[in-house]
């Protein structure tokens, strides 16, 4: 009896300490989280001179880079796969590498990050932000938007992915006059720190004729299951490019919307049926007057932008979609659209590549 009682007081001590400890966590993941202003000015870095003319075609490219640790061999434990951080420091250089070479090879006027890191356990701490800006210094403006700052998260328990702080860079061979930043909706239930803050930034270029081209960068959520809250993002960033054509501008929003671009993508890309957070339809409906995302080809090109998670990557059976892309308001001409196939070499992602003209 003595040594039960002794044993029961032993595991009560360690089952204490271990709520104890527990309520702790819990305390710092609240008291660490925060989340930026909403209207912030970003500073532009690398100024050039250039603007956009009218009437001219150029080139925009939208990519997640995936903070440079998505190789094929790679699954993801928010995808129900394995990993939560890239392999090693050297992966994600050479990732990043591959990811610079295919935008040079491109040679977009106009570049789109998403899930650009500047520190993180995840990425092994390499600065994403300044390897990004210091390749493409010589050629681009450049601004960087803070997405979130996610306090440390201890899971998965054998490789805790950390803490990180990432988010969205845009390049443009021209002029800025300014950036700035805006938050979106996120949830305000514990979700919050695995889904992550949320946010989209707006680079302003001056054109030809005396008016302005709004460039946004976005990254929706991907894993909440809340409808609303997706709705809810959508709604803000539509009623902001909205605004900014009603006042004579022109916009082209590049981004990862994580909302399939084609209705029928099942069939398109030979998949299971679309049954993921970040699978439903894009809201066309939803769409301010006049906006439109340009697909024109792509169904029967039929290469995917995104694979998922779960499992390596595996040609033919991994299952595959379209979110990434482009929403042009009604005076900005799109004459081509294509996905670039990279054979998800450096990014769970590949490049959306748009050639466009701005209209008188």
């Amino acid at each position: 009896m003595v040594k039960n009682h002794r044993g029961l007081k032993t595991l009560g001590g360690l089952l204490g300490a271990a709520a104890v400890a527990l309520g702790g966590y819990v305390g710092y993941l609240y008291a660490a989280f925060y989340r930026l202003p909403d209207d912030l000015p970003l500073q532009p870095k690398h100024l050039q001179t250039n603007v956009i003319q009218v009437g001219q075609t150029y080139l925009a490219q939208t990519y997640n880079i995936g903070y440079g640790a998505y190789p094929p061999s790679y699954s993801f434990f928010m995808d129900g796969g394995r990993y939560a951080r890239a392999y090693s420091k050297k992966a994600v250089q050479t990732a990043l590498a591959g990811i610079i070479a295919t935008t040079r090879a491109g040679d977009p006027d106009i570049a789109f990050f998403q899930e650009v890191d500047q520190n993180g356990d995840r990425s092994w701490h390499v600065d994403e932000v300044a390897a990004l800006s210091t390749a493409f210094s010589r050629q681009y403006s450049s601004v960087y938007g803070q997405n979130y700052d996610s306090p440390y998260l201890f899971y998965p328990f054998n490789q805790p992915i950390g803490a990180a702080k990432s988010g969205l860079m845009t390049l443009a061979k021209f002029k800025i006059t300014a950036a700035q930043r805006y938050s979106l909706p996120i949830a305000t239930d514990p979700t919050k720190f695995t889904d992550l803050d949320r946010a989209y930034t707006v680079t302003k270029v001056p054109t030809s004729n005396g008016k302005y081209l709004h460039l946004v960068n976005v990254h929706l959520s991907a894993f909440t299951k809340d409808r609303a809250l997706q709705a809810a993002q959508f709604a803000k960033l539509f009623a902001s490019i909205a605004q900014a054509y009603h006042q004579g501008d022109y916009v082209i929003v590049g981004g990862d919307y994580n909302h399939r671009l084609l209705n029928a993508s099942a069939h398109i890309f030979h998949t299971r049926a679309q049954n993921e957070t970040w699978t439903h339809l894009f809201p066309y409906a939803r769409l301010p007057k006049g906006f439109y995302v340009p697909t024109m080809g792509l169904a029967q090109a039929a290469q995917p932008s995104v694979r998922a998670l779960d499992q390596p990557w595996v040609p033919g059976k991994s299952f595959v979609t379209l979110i990434d892309g482009f929403i042009l308001s009604p005076n900005v001409l799109a004459k081509s659209v294509k996905i670039v196939d990279t054979s998800f070499l450096y990014s769970d992602h590949t490049p959306a590549r748009l050639t466009f003209a701005l209209m008188p």
